[in-house]
């Protein structure tokens, strides 16, 4: 299969160069943490594209999101205490409202009027909370991507890792699902199904990026109940990408030679979410099965396997992780790269544009 490769630039999205040279876009939704995070009136603190956070809960269930500098001395207001929906200070007592504006100086009645913090727009969605990092003006909630095949009522565990690497790195991990025949071959056991398998990445009329596989008749998994333990079957694995780094991972069984719609057991549905958290660092959210077994499968995949693997990526690239730079290596390209490569090229192309 050739590559057939179409970029598609969604009008919302704009990029700003940050700090140390590193790009973030800018006029897009990040996912800041799963809502469970934040409990009661905790403050939630957390690094995000470079910068520190505090994340709390409104009074009216909301959320809000503030810089976790206090501009006066620099400390960080995820130490202070809450007060309603503000948060004083834990150094010297200056209070900021969830607008991020200094609304009490406990020294005087003049408010400097630089005493304010940042404070993105912030929506609650698909059990996430997410946030803006551009121009509030197009913060459009539509415009996050949909995981509602998530939001399910059976138990799941929503979870969070730090990954040790950029996640240009890890986007390429998860696009190019290919690499579980070799990086996860004692937990998943393919046996060369991808060796056989047929794939293909496009992108659809909204922006999203695909990456397909598809093998046939094979035989029955075995922790695959409710199916003939004999029965011969057709499978897809579907990953869906939006930027800059928030996918959604679909499995899928039906029996040989029937069509999806009449499979005898419902897709499983995973969400693949990064943020960054530095140049080097990513925060991943994933959602899994609850008990020790899914916990134990969860940590040997990431942490056994993922991990060491992209980590020492990370180490072998350096800056070179990350858009033109990774080009200008003169990596080998496969066939089964094409959703990978699109993805990259997007990005290196808004990049570019936003650069003048």
């Amino acid at each position: 299969m050739g590559l057939q490769l179409c970029f598609i630039l969604p009008a919302a999205i704009t990029f700003v160069t940050m700090e140390h040279g590193v790009t973030y876009i800018r006029n897009v939704w990040y996912m800041a943490a799963w809502e469970e995070e934040i409990e009661g009136d905790s403050l939630l603190a957390r690094r995000l594209l470079d910068k520190p956070w505090v994340i709390f809960r409104k009074a009216d269930g909301s959320y809000a999101m503030l810089g976790n500098l206090c501009p006066h001395r620099f400390a960080p207001l995820s130490q202070g205490r809450r007060k309603g929906d503000t948060i004083a200070c834990p150094y010297h007592g200056l209070e900021y409202d969830a607008a991020g504006l200094c609304t009490r100086n406990p020294f005087s009645d003049l408010i400097p009027p630089h005493a304010r913090v940042d404070a993105p727009p912030v929506v609650a969605r698909h059990r996430g909370v997410w946030f803006w990092a551009g121009d509030a003006d197009k913060a459009d909630p539509a415009l996050i991507p949909d995981f509602s095949a998530i939001e399910v009522e059976q138990p799941m565990v929503h979870g969070r890792t730090l990954f040790p690497a950029h996640y240009e790195i890890i986007t390429d991990n998860l696009i190019d699902l290919s690499h579980t025949e070799f990086i996860h071959e004692d937990s998943f056991r393919m046996n060369g199904k991808f060796l056989a398998g047929q794939y293909s990445g496009d992108e659809d009329e909204t922006g999203a990026i695909w990456s397909r596989w598809a093998f046939y008749d094979t035989p029955r998994p075995a922790w695959l109940y409710g199916v003939a333990a004999d029965a011969r079957m057709d499978e897809w694995l579907d990953m869906r990408w939006h930027a800059p780094a928030s996918m959604l991972l679909e499995v899928g069984f039906t029996l040989a030679g029937r069509p999806r719609e009449e499979a005898p057991v419902p897709a499983f549905v995973n969400p693949h979410i990064l943020t960054p958290e530095t140049a080097e660092t990513t925060h991943y959210f994933y959602t899994r099965q609850p008990g020790e077994e899914a916990e134990a499968m969860t940590r040997q995949v990431f942490e056994m396997e993922d991990l060491p693997m992209l980590e020492a990526i990370q180490h072998a690239l350096g800056a070179s992780a990350e858009g033109a730079a990774f080009w200008d290596l003169k990596p080998v390209v496969l066939n089964i790269d094409a959703a990978a490569v699109r993805v990259r090229r997007r990005l290196m192309k808004l990049r570019r544009e936003e650069a003048g």
